[in-house]
């Protein structure tokens, strides 16, 4: 059953009359609307936590991995993080009427650009319930309506984040349906909301390869692609050793179950030898299972021979890759073959390597001497983040306010005509 027995195409066209709602309002209503937001989340975490128990007691019953229930889990502190991610919110520049551009031809016609809203955003999205107020934030300071697709994993939590939600704007008296939850789960009900044309201008998947992958094979709506993090630290020869075995330890470890989570560690085979084996020591403190190649497996003795598929894993768990190369140009083949686009960092003292590092791995954010933990719109001063995007076009990296708008032209004339 669909919210509030809606078809999916009445969804659609209530986002839709939403959407333009919303290319109404001002700044100071929408930051009207999103203040009431987080303190409604806050005066109604207990609500929220109820329901987020029913999910997490059936995702254990289920045989759900713990790195996937923890990020299925709402606390207090988490929702005090989502009341705090509007809020940054709030105080971000209102990026819908900028005019970008704007020029006078020969005939006296002014021509510009001004950012608009894209519209209405469809969001298929697995077990982060804390996605659903991140992605409502920035929908609706940027003017667009959202409708969400969240996991089956996490249903009963995104259902009492919605209402929450939609009861705080309706008593701003704004339009509750710029955010609407699909709780038809089913594969069926995703594929038809993925070609929902008519009614929905662009599609963002956030989870597992699977997901996405379907997801951009399927849908008719266009998509911005949210790509896995298989992350690498590359440990220079001229690294300082202390400081590659923090941050290692530190982008594997915070949270396993996470995109920017380090999942494959690259090491100069000069220092190899002395820094491998604090490395692994630092993190079996963590119970991190490590698969290495034959020359990683040779210096530490407790590792497992990682076979071909490790390299391009993204593990999401307490297991992490080691491969061991002899240049920094073997390193960035290494990561160029097998990441996925999203977060890459190296250790290293030496300033010529780690510009090439920057110039030559592809990916969404490189980081010289610092754990990739650090991809994530909050940590960059977006606010929330709708995701992080892996492909090229329109938005790379953790998007924020601006990848959630389009442009128009705006031309002013007195009377022109073409001859």
């Amino acid at each position: 059953m669909e919210q509030n027995n809606f078809s999916l195409e009445e969804i659609g066209a209530r986002a839709k009359q939403a959407s333009r709602e919303m290319n109404r309002l001002g700044v100071m209503a929408k930051n009207h609307g999103l203040e009431a937001v987080a303190e409604a989340l806050l005066a109604n975490q207990d609500k929220m936590i109820l329901a987020n128990k029913e999910d997490v007691k059936t995702a254990r019953e289920n045989g759900i991995k713990e790195s996937l229930i923890d990020r299925l889990t709402l606390t207090p502190e988490r929702i005090a993080g989502m009341a705090e991610g509007i809020r940054q919110i709030i105080a971000l520049e209102d990026p819908i009427g900028e005019v970008i551009s704007m020029k006078t031809t020969p005939l006296g016609m002014q021509i510009g650009q001004k950012r608009v809203p894209l519209g209405v955003i469809g969001i298929i999205y697995e077990s982060r319930p804390n996605v659903t107020a991140d992605a409502f934030g920035l929908c609706f300071k940027t003017g667009n309506a959202v409708i969400l697709r969240g996991g089956k994993d996490a249903l009963a939590s995104n259902q009492a984040i919605v209402e929450v939600i939609r009861e705080a704007l309706m008593q701003c008296k704004l339009p509750a349906d710029s955010i609407q939850l699909l709780t038809d789960t089913s594969h069926e009900t995703a594929e038809r909301f993925m070609r929902l044309n008519q009614y929905v201008d662009v599609l963002i998947p956030r989870g597992g390869a699977g997901l996405i992958r379907t997801v951009v094979e399927k849908s008719t709506v266009p998509v911005i692609e949210t790509g896995t993090g298989n992350c690498h630290v590359y440990v220079d020869a001229a690294a300082d050793v202390e400081m590659a075995v923090d941050i290692i330890e530190n982008a594997k470890t915070q949270r396993l179950g996470v995109c920017n989570a380090c999942e494959s560690l690259v090491i100069h085979s000069k220092i190899a030898d002395e820094a491998l084996p604090l490395i692994c020591e630092r993190l079996a403190e963590h119970s991190v299972e490590i698969r290495g190649d034959k020359r990683a497996c040779a210096i530490w003795e407790n590792m497992i021979e990682a076979a071909e598929e490790d390299f391009g894993t993204e593990y999401l768990d307490a297991i992490i890759s080691v491969k061991i190369v002899d240049s920094l140009e073997d390193a960035i083949e290494h990561i160029n073959t097998y990441n996925t686009g999203h977060s890459e960092a190296i250790v290293t003292a030496d300033y010529n390597n780690a510009m090439r590092f920057l110039n030559e791995v592809d990916a969404a954010a490189v980081y010289v001497n610092a754990s990739t933990r650090f991809t994530d719109g909050f940590e960059f001063g977006f606010g929330a983040e709708i995701g992080i995007s892996t492909q090229k076009l329109h938005a790379r990296g953790p998007m924020g306010l601006l990848a959630l708008t389009t442009t128009k032209y705006i031309i002013l004339g007195n009377g022109q005509i073409r001859k």
